[in-house]
């Protein structure tokens, strides 16, 4: 009775169901050669599977927006020519059949993106394995399994599922799930939160201790699962089921309004995002503008770098969606953990501290000049502002603006309108940036905090390596005065600062961050209305004191404690 385990948390609440054990119909791979004659026939078989798949992804009727978003995601993965061309030169010079050239494909992509720092472009892995599964059923005549047919009251628990897998899920029948894989980032995780279902992943063994039929109980918000839970503890969760629901009911009258203080201190509480359909999401969630839009899909996602009127387009439609709510675009962090199918990068020992991000931009100033001149540009149709990653020296941002002087004065002699107060920033990600915020302030018009790098740099721990894992914490007081330090900074200068890592996402806290000056969190588009609602109900002076008081703790289990029981 009573068995825990613990799991990575991916979408909050409670779910008490019986558990539905998914397992995935096994797919042997047909590893025989072909003939040269065969050739044709081979190509032609993973053309007609991957237009049935998007035909199929084209009709949208009675879809949900989490089906939507997968749909549109995969179509546009399909659709990158380097995707067929590959399976295709696999076939053709490597007389490989179309099996054998779809699933070695699928796996060199899942392999790359798997290898990549970046947490949410890392789990776009998991879209090239749905695409894979997807492709192979249609190849091998499988019907795969329906998720929307099972009984109510669900928790499935399963190896692994796909995107499509959780999209498909019905609402109305699935209590939650918890799966052996998976990162919180992913895109099963993104669509959990979407529709509301409480989810563990990277269980790492929990498919193996289940038959199904047992009653369980999830808790997304302490990350477990119980199985065979006693009637007590039953009655205690669904106790708690009820205070959730009548928060949920809150955090929807919430999600529109402002964010702002008891004693009227007014907070930006803005999103990230990484194409259009994620800020679709956004501003149905109630965001006061963006804070982080991430470039780099342009980039990976196509064959060739991406002209000045691709993204032109792109910026543009993104900044007259949000009118005249901020949209803060970062300039291209390629490089390092993100490589490109179509541009050699140097062989380094440390990529990660190497030719990445601006280091690259102003290396390649032809590349850096196209991505600016088309943001310049798209600062006419809204509050567009710039914002340049891992700036380690005021010279480098130097550059940066003559660069942008240089594209304005072209604008200006072609008669093309922009922004004039367009305003230019930086990530504050790295220790050399924190030391350098006195003298940076005189050039930025605000300061963006990444947690993710700037926590990994501080404390010298790489947060994807499992040996030491536990030392990575935002907690940490080294990493809460560096934050302290560049708000101080910006604020003597009366401009902002705003943080678009993961720890503004972090409900928990948000307190602590608004007692230490934050003017914006950009946030996952689940956690908006929570943050806005934490702020709402705060006295920013009582946080003020709250926050400066943990600057002298010396371990981050201290941090967290008292954060905690402030909370």
């Amino acid at each position: 009775m009573n068995t825990r385990y613990e799991g990575i948390k991916a979408s909050n609440g409670i779910a008490i169901g019986t558990i539905y054990l998914f397992n995935r119909e096994e797919l042997t791979i047909d590893e025989s050669k072909i003939e040269e004659n065969m050739i044709e026939n081979e190509k032609n078989r993973v053309e007609t599977s991957i237009n049935d798949y998007i035909s199929e992804l084209d009709n949208t009727e009675g879809a949900n927006e989490a089906q939507i978003n997968i749909a549109n995601a995969h179509k546009e993965l399909l659709q990158d020519p380097y995707f067929s061309d590959t399976i295709n030169s696999k076939i053709e010079n490597e007389l490989k059949n179309s099996e054998m050239a779809l699933n070695e494909t699928v796996n060199e992509m899942v392999e790359i993106m798997s290898q990549i720092d970046d947490e949410y472009l890392k789990e776009r892995a998991s879209d090239y394995k749905d695409i894979g599964y997807q492709l192979m059923y249609k190849l091998k005549g499988i019907k795969p399994k329906d998720l929307s047919l099972i009984e109510k009251n669900s928790i499935v628990i399963s190896k692994e599922l796909t995107p499509s897998d959780t999209s498909n899920m019905n609402k109305e029948n699935v209590a939650g799930f918890a799966t052996d894989l998976g990162g919180k980032t992913s895109h099963t995780s993104i669509i959990a939160q979407t529709l509301d279902i409480p989810a563990l992943v990277g269980m790492q063994d929990i498919s193996t201790k289940v038959q199904g039929g047992e009653k369980a109980i999830i808790d997304g918000d302490e990350g477990v699962i119980i199985l065979n839970p006693s009637e007590d503890l039953i009655a205690d969760y669904e106790s708690k089921i009820k205070v959730q629901k009548e928060k949920q009911e809150r955090l929807k009258e919430v999600k529109d309004k402002e964010a702002i203080t008891k004693d009227g201190k007014k907070v930006e509480v803005a999103a990230n995002i990484g194409n259009i359909e994620d800020l679709k999401i956004a501003i149905e969630n109630g965001c006061d503008g963006v804070g982080l839009f991430r470039t780099e899909f342009l980039y990976m996602e196509n064959d060739h770098f991406p002209t000045e009127e691709e993204q032109f387009e792109v910026y543009k439609e993104a900044t007259e969606m949000l009118e005249k709510k901020p949209l803060i675009i970062r300039t291209l962090d390629i490089g390092g953990d993100k490589g490109l199918d179509y541009f050699t990068f140097p062989v380094e020992e440390n990529p990660f501290l190497g030719y990445r991000a601006i280091r690259l931009c102003l290396d390649r100033e032809d590349i850096f000049r196209t991505q600016l001149k088309a943001l310049v540009r798209a600062s006419a149709f809204g509050n567009l502002k710039i914002m340049i990653p891992m700036v380690i020296n005021i010279s480098e941002f130097k550059r940066t603006l003559e660069i942008i002087e240089e594209i304005k004065s072209e604008l200006d002699q072609n008669g093309v309108e922009y922004n004039k107060n367009l305003e230019v920033g930086i990530m504050i990600e790295t220790p050399a940036s924190v030391f350098m915020a006195d003298q940076f302030i005189k050039y930025v018009d605000f300061f963006s905090i990444g947690t993710n790098d700037l926590s990994q740099y501080t404390l010298a721990v790489d947060r994807g390596n499992e040996n030491i894992s536990e030392l990575y914490s935002n907690y940490n007081p080294a990493v809460l005065k560096a934050i302290k330090h560049v708000i101080d900074a910006s604020h003597s200068a009366y401009k902002w600062t705003g943080m678009c890592g993961q720890f503004a996402s972090d409900p928990e806290a948000t307190k602590l961050l608004l007692g230490l000056g934050l003017d914006e969190f950009s946030a996952s588009s689940s956690k908006i209305a929570e943050v806005k609602d934490t702020i709402i109900k705060s006295n920013l002076k009582e946080e003020e004191e709250f926050a400066n008081g943990l600057l002298d703790l010396e371990t981050p289990e201290e941090v967290e404690e008292k954060v905690k029981e402030h909370n």
